[in-house]
């Protein structure tokens, strides 16, 4: 990759990281304007962006940057992971996920500062964890709460970017996320935790979508009903479709899985911009929850399911009907030679 393309992707992460910092700060100082600019924005665009262009989003994260801040300036261990250690981190990544959002509905709706420490705790893991661990082993690749959901959405992308977070590749995860065409959760199983983890993403994740956004918000969690009332549905949500994933997963053949991951991947995606585009609309189930603008008096009704049928339609055929196109998020950049320099 040429110094000019560098450079240029430099200057985005810079952007994108200016960004991530204003909306931190705003869900601080300005907590109204920060929770609509992260939950009612920026959540809402990324699941479009992980099945579109996930090379593009694992390249500016502002995470990512901090968190790799300690491998670029040449301060980390560059401790490789295990196997086990990798699935580990993967499972309690998939069981984060499922923690944090409900919470969503009782405190992050509506706390700005419950949001902002909720960022700081994740990049202040994730610099910590790269003083230790190489690359993106640890974090990107691993407790991420996210990475679990680009791994399902991002099986089938538009196009492959060059790699700018990863200057040798040092086989820290195998198989490399970023690198491995089509990639997707059930590609690995090489522990029983990589492979509860791909269970857990894959099969319960379409029903836990669906549980959440059939969940009013609450004020707060002042008693155990009220946490009751916020994982109650997505849970039940998760379990149905896990067993249903299971069922069809135990009657088909080895190589016919990856479909049926393709479209639980389609169900969740899909799931989310059905219940999504109403509420950042005014048409939400529960009054303003999750509204980015009110059109409801100024649009007809009928827009709406024209707009989550035209989504739905779009994203299976994207995710399952579209011919796979062996492409991988990012370019794999030049392996670590034995007797070289280790790079900073």
């Amino acid at each position: 990759m040429s110094k000019e393309a560098i450079l240029t992707w430099r200057i985005v992460q810079l952007l994108v990281w200016l960004a991530g910092a204003v909306i931190l700060s705003c869900l601080i100082f300005f907590p109204k304007t920060g929770i609509t600019l992260f939950w009612n924005i920026l959540i809402p665009v990324a699941p479009a962006l992980f099945v579109l262009a996930m090379g593009i989003w694992r390249n500016v994260c502002p995470l990512a940057t901090t968190n790799l801040l300690p491998r670029h300036l040449g301060l980390s261990k560059q401790k490789k992971m295990s196997q086990q250690q990798s699935g580990i981190f993967g499972l309690i990544a998939v069981i984060t996920l499922y923690t944090l959002v409900p919470l969503r509905h009782a405190v992050f709706n509506r706390n700005g500062m419950a949001t902002a420490i909720m960022i700081i705790t994740m990049a202040a893991t994730g610099i910590g964890l790269g003083f230790i661990y190489e690359w993106k082993s640890a974090w990107c690749s691993g407790l991420c709460p996210i990475h679990p959901v680009e791994k399902l959405y991002g099986e089938n992308v538009m196009f492959t970017v060059p790699n700018v977070q990863c200057r040798s590749c040092q086989n820290c995860v195998v198989p490399c996320p970023d690198s491995t065409p089509n990639m997707h959760p059930a590609l690995s199983d090489k522990t029983i935790f990589h492979s509860l983890t791909g269970m857990l993403i894959i099969g319960g994740l379409p029903g836990f979508i669906w549980g959440w956004f059939h969940v009013p918000d609450v004020d707060g969690l002042r008693s155990w009903s009220d946490a009751w009332t916020i994982y109650q549905l997505p849970l039940f949500g998760l379990s149905i479709s896990l067993s249903l994933y299971m069922m069809f997963r135990s009657l088909l053949q080895k190589q016919q899985v990856k479909n049926l991951v393709r479209v639980f991947a389609a169900m969740s995606v899909s799931c989310y911009y059905w219940y999504r585009i109403p509420a950042l609309l005014g048409f939400g189930n529960y009054a303003d929850d999750g509204q980015l603008i009110d059109l409801s008096r100024s649009i007809s009704y009928w827009i709406i399911p024209v707009l989550q049928l035209s989504v739905t339609a779009f994203l299976f055929y994207w995710l399952v009907f579209r011919q796979l196109n062996n492409k991988n998020w990012a370019v794999r950049p030049e392996f670590f030679k034995t007797g070289k320099r280790r790079e900073a």
